[in-house]
């Protein structure tokens, strides 16, 4: 687990109290899971809504999925609740996606996985194919979904996870996991048919933070971000003179934001651009930390994918 400078940053000292909290009550509780008072099939949390889906993809119809991350959630800040907790304790099995995205639940995942089986599936991804968090040098960018064949090596873990804990279902989960990564291929071939369209001048993706950078270097755009990796970090008026005079420099069509993160920083930056003589355009809602609404088009990992590369290149191939 990376280190942090605890001075530098109060919250992280409300995490170790949270973490001390958390052991004390998984403590008193025992090790006591959802199934043994459920209906058979495995109770599984996850953080974040697209581990969720890929449990359900894989899992099926044994499996009850809970995901402590709803529609847009950012979970660079979330903080476990109460309940958050209680069912973290009577879960089978915890997925989450690692590389400090959970930023404020790390410790408390880890506490947990001592206890039992906690898989943090970004981290399944070999380090050779993730990109540095330039801010910190021992840590990786954990936006690995954005890069869909990236994304495809969670599965693999999901289900190795869930034949572990399930061997008498194991040929189910192989089969599903066959037939979802089989989508996941298709989904990839999709985007890289639509990015076809847009001109290599305008392949540039400006958003709220650097959460796309897996979705350049896959799909070949130059993604600029206002904020860094980490939500957790304010951008700086330096930080919007700089991007927007490179908007209007290269006259960039559009910009976007994200269902995760507040608009008013994307909305200074267009003003900015504005100052510079340039009429820059908000492309439309990404998103990029969470899912979308239940009853939405982006509901599912796949729809997500699906959403943001429509919304991309309907917006940077507008006349």
């Amino acid at each position: 687990m990376p280190r942090h400078n605890f001075a530098a940053c109060p919250s992280q000292w409300l995490r170790v109290v949270f973490v001390i909290l958390v052991v004390a009550v998984l403590t008193a509780c025992g090790s006591a899971s959802g199934s043994d008072a459920g209906d058979g099939r495995l109770q599984v949390v996850t953080t974040t809504g697209q581990i969720a889906d890929v449990v359900r993809n894989v899992g099926g119809e044994h499996v009850t999925v809970n995901a402590l991350m709803g529609p847009g959630v950012d979970p660079h800040l979330f903080v476990a609740s109460e309940g958050d907790v209680d069912r973290l304790q009577q879960a089978d099995v915890i997925f989450y996606n690692g590389l400090f995205l959970e930023a404020q639940m790390a410790d408390v995942l880890q506490q947990i996985g001592e206890r039992k089986p906690s898989i943090a599936v970004a981290e399944a991804i070999a380090p050779q194919n993730l990109l540095p968090w330039a801010q910190h040098t021992d840590e990786y960018d954990p936006h690995v979904w954005f890069d869909v064949s990236l994304w495809m090596k969670t599965v693999e873990a999901v289900r190795d996870t869930l034949i572990a804990a399930d061997r008498p279902n194991a040929d189910l989960y192989t089969a599903n996991a066959a037939t979802y990564l089989a989508e996941l291929a298709a989904l990839d071939a999709y985007v890289k048919t639509q990015v076809a369209r847009v001109p290599p001048d305008q392949r540039v993706l400006v958003t709220a933070h650097d959460a796309f950078h897996y979705f350049g270097r896959a799909y070949g755009f130059d993604v600029r971000g206002l904020q860094g990796i980490s939500t957790a970090a304010e951008a700086g008026t330096a930080d919007v003179r700089e991007l927007a005079g490179f908007i209007a420099e290269h006259k960039i069509r559009a910009i976007f934001i994200e269902t995760s993160v507040p608009v008013r920083a994307v909305e200074a930056l267009q003003a900015a651009v504005a100052d510079r003589g340039f009429a820059v355009e908000i492309g439309g809602k990404l998103y990029s930390d969470a899912l979308g609404s239940p009853d939405g088009n982006a509901a599912t990992y796949v729809g997500m994918v699906r959403a943001n590369i429509d919304t991309i290149v309907g917006a940077l191939t507008k006349p």
